[in-house]
This record gives C-alpha cells, structure tokens and sequence, in this order.
C-alpha cells in the first residue's frame, strides 16, 4: 500500500499505521497528505487482513491542521501544478473523507498524539475511535479566533463526545488544552509519557487485532449507528447488527478456544 510524499503507510502485523509526514510545518494538511488519508482510509477497508489502524504525526507533532500559509498560495501542496490536484477536482469530497469527516473506517482507528493536535487536527481527531496522548500534547479548535468556522465536523461532533459545556468552551474561546485537560474532559482516553503514545496506541491495536474481527466491527458499527437513535429503535438496530454475529464460525471458535485454553484463530466467517 503505498503513501504520499506527506504520508507515510506501513504495515505491523494486523495494523496499519499512518504517519503525518510534514513535521517541517507540524504535519498540518497538504493535498497529497489529503489524498493519501483518502486513499489508506479505502484501501484498508477493503484489506480483510488489517484489523486496526494506528493514526500518528513525526517530529514530535501530531496535526497543526490546514496549512495556512500554503492556502494562501505559498507551497505545501496547494501549488497550481500540483499533480495531486486533479484527484480533488474528480472528488470534491476527497479532503472531507480524508479527514474523517465524511468517512468511516469500518477497521478501529487508534490516534497516537504527540506535540500539536490543533484545529484541523483535533477535528480529524474526533473521527478516530481510541485517542493516546502524550503529557505534553496539546489540543483546540482555534478557527474563531482567526475569523474561521471549525467545519471539520466539530461543531455537530464535539458534543456528542465530551460534555456540551466542555465542547462549547473549546468551540467559542479557541483556547489551547493540555493532555491532562483533554483527557479530564474526555477528549482523549488516556495520556503517557512523551514519546510513547505510538507504543501504546501499537499495543492497544495489537488487543483489537486479538479480537474476533467481525464481531469487533459490528461493535464499532452499532455504536455509531445508534448514536442518535431512540432507545428504543437503537435496541433494535442493536439486536440486528449483533445476532448475526452468533451465527459466525468465529463466534464458535471464541468458545471453543476458551475451553481448550488457546488462543483463538479467528477467520472472518
């Protein structure tokens, strides 16, 4: 599976691990960044061996967001001849799918967060599943202050995940939060040493990747699917993404293995 010059895509066993790679200007957003997400998001989809995806930044920086300096015609990407440019012409949506705003992995995505995770990146952030931090990282949304609208999906998102006086904070001061306050807020999950947020994110993935895939993705699909439901019709949509999962030879081998004290090999049917 190959990357952009901006992106870089590697396999660890089950995971795919994608690697923001402009640390020059803290990872913020490039289109051939843009159209590489796009296309590893797709890719690893349709991959029945990719079981995780681990999302990560180099240098020390995880995403600054959108490349402002480029948007205002200095480099990064943006440049007219851009041979990249044609891919956002053909699909205008591109950068939304890749920046998780119009786009769903139906494989786990795992946020490994070291140094600046700002505006468009704490957007993208938002459409990751699990979120490692490390102690010195630091998170806001602050389009407001720049005469800017967060239209990365933040303002319909945000506080359907952390509390709404929290995500109206965020959203309407533009402030700057450490690791310790994303988490206390629930932005993050958890907060590690510097430089050992890709490890831990790497191990979380690896406990996915043990895991019955098709009985971990219609987890993940249920959740998100029901999130503005009813009760009630949530239940139901419940119960018909859930029962089919019993019907899976996987769901025979979990048992199975458990009695005979092994690990279980999981097939996908």
């Amino acid at each position: 599976m190959a990357g952009t010059e901006h992106l870089i895509v590697e396999r660890q066993g089950a995971t795919l691990v994608l690697t923001l790679n402009r640390p020059e200007a803290k990872n913020a957003f490039s289109i051939p960044m843009l159209v590489g997400l796009h296309d590893a998001w797709i890719e690893a989809d349709a991959d029945d061996d990719i079981r995780s995806i681990v999302v990560t930044g180099a240098g020390g920086a995880f995403c600054a967001g959108m490349d402002l300096k480029a948007l205002a015609g200095q480099g990064g990407g943006f440049a007219e001849d851009n041979p990249h440019r044609a891919r956002l012409a053909a699909d205008p949506e591109l950068h939304w799918k890749a920046m998780l705003r119009h786009h769903r992995p139906r494989k786990p995505v795992i946020a490994a967060v070291e140094g600046v995770c700002v505006a468009g990146g704490t957007e993208m952030l938002q459409g990751t599943d699990i979120r490692v931090a490390g102690e010195s990282a630091s998170f806001g949304l602050f389009e407001v202050r720049r005469g800017l609208f967060p239209i990365g999906g933040s303002t319909v998102r945000l506080t359907r995940q952390i509390a709404h006086t929290h995500a109206l904070e965020m959203l309407l001061t533009g402030r700057r939060y450490t690791a310790t306050e994303a988490r206390d807020i629930g932005l993050v999950g958890s907060v590690v040493p510097d430089g050992t947020a890709l490890k831990r994110a790497l191990e979380l993935a690896e406990a996915v990747n043990e895991a019955a895939p098709l009985a971990v993705e219609a987890v993940k699909r249920s959740v998100y699917e029901t999130a503005a439901m009813t009760e009630a019709d949530g239940l139901k949509r419940e119960l018909e993404l859930g029962w089919p999962v019993f019907a899976t030879e996987d769901a025979k081998e979990g048992p199975r293995a458990f009695a005979e004290k092994r690990p279980p090999v999981y097939r996908r049917h």
